[in-house]
């Protein structure tokens, strides 16, 4: 396909002259004032190339070059000025306004196809440059969408192989984590620009939090699916789950060169090992109180309280949602960060639709 050239000139000579040496080679469109030059190169077929005059009335070539590089569809246009001014100043102010070339009248014909190949091969080069730097960008941003898929999935799966081995779905994998999301969110809102939920550390969290009980793995079955109240030995050993599952990702980890993209990893540690402590220092493993708990596991025991609640299990039936409210409510400063607690009740009707929509064939209400 012929470049498209168009030649800006208020003499009709000197359209003919340079549309008759140009037209072999290029598709020419011609307009003899600065206003027809807009119209004309901001409309269909776009010039690959311009040459402009400098010296016209209403509207100098200079004055034509500030629009062109003001609209976004002209703005890439390269632009040869073509001028009888032929001093230095001249030039150098021209170059300044963004032209890329300058030749003098009276023209030189091989001189100017010279100069207009050039420039048509140049504009080709970026134009096949920058699609193909779209194009890789287009493939990187799938490669990695694609790898993300496969990171979660992966670690959905990891997580629910602890969850199935206490008879819970992998839907309360799904519920805790919209349950930490709504929170992180309302949280954010309510802090405003102080808020350090920002939208990739409420990302990490999410992703963060199918790993809460990753450390189940290594609890004896009899334990985790005990019908009845755990002695005491039971009890000793179910509590070691949050530093089981803490030591796994550690060393999951302290496995790779590169910490950077498992930032999400550090945050599960802290879900993994904390997530049972609580507010009034009554929790474990730890016996942690207040904002010593890591906000990430504060946020994780009202989500994985309340979804326990209203789940089905060996040892109990499932409570309504407005029960586990209720109960919930009992642990406020207690068992729970007083301010994640009154977000959660101002969030409610989200966290319940949240149960809704990933609710169990049984177990959920």
């Amino acid at each position: 396909m012929l470049p498209t050239v168009l030649i800006v000139d208020d003499q009709a000579e000197n359209l003919t002259i340079l549309g008759d040496l140009l037209e072999a080679e290029c598709h020419v469109r011609v307009a003899n004032s600065g206003a027809r030059a807009l119209k004309i190169a901001a409309s269909p077929p776009y010039p690959n190339l311009i040459l402009l005059d400098v010296m016209m009335p209403d509207m100098d070539g200079y004055e034509v070059l500030h629009h062109l590089r003001a609209n976004a569809v002209t703005h890439d246009v390269p632009v040869i000025f073509v001028t009888a001014m032929d001093s230095a100043g001249d030039e150098e102010r021209g170059l300044d306004l963004g032209a890329v070339d300058y030749i003098t009248k009276p023209i030189n014909p091989p001189i100017v196809m010279a100069r207009v190949r050039t420039q048509i091969q140049l504009q080709r080069a970026l134009t096949t440059l920058r699609e193909q730097n779209s194009d890789l960008e287009a493939e990187v941003r799938r490669r990695m969408h694609e790898n993300q898929v496969v990171q979660d999935v992966s670690m959905r799966a990891l997580a629910s192989l602890a969850e199935t081995r206490d008879n819970e779905t992998g839907n309360h994998i799904r519920r805790t984590q919209g349950y930490v999301e709504v929170l992180a969110r309302a949280l954010a809102t309510a802090d405003g620009d102080t808020s350090l939920m920002r939208s990739d550390i409420i990302d990490l969290l999410v992703k963060a939090a199918p790993l809460h009980d990753i450390g189940k793995v290594g609890i004896p079955d009899h334990i985790l699916n005990k019908p009845g109240p755990l002695d005491a030995e039971e009890w000793r050993l179910m509590k070691t789950h949050p530093a089981i599952g803490a030591r796994s990702i550690e060393q999951a980890i302290a496995g790779e060169e590169n910490h950077a993209p498992l930032a999400f990893l550090h945050v599960a540690m802290d879900i993994a090992y904390s997530h049972h402590e609580k507010w009034d220092g009554s929790g474990y493993p730890d016996g942690l109180c207040g904002e010593t708990i890591p906000l990430a596991a504060r946020l994780m025991a009202l989500a994985d309280v309340f979804d326990a609640l209203i789940s089905r299990r060996v040892y109990k039936p499932p409570f309504s949602h407005q029960e586990a409210a209720r109960i919930i409510g009992e642990g406020h400063g207690k068992h729970f960060d007083p301010r994640l607690t009154d977000l959660f009740f101002a969030n409610f009707d989200k966290i319940c639709a949240v149960a809704l929509r990933y609710s169990d064939t049984e177990g959920s209400s």
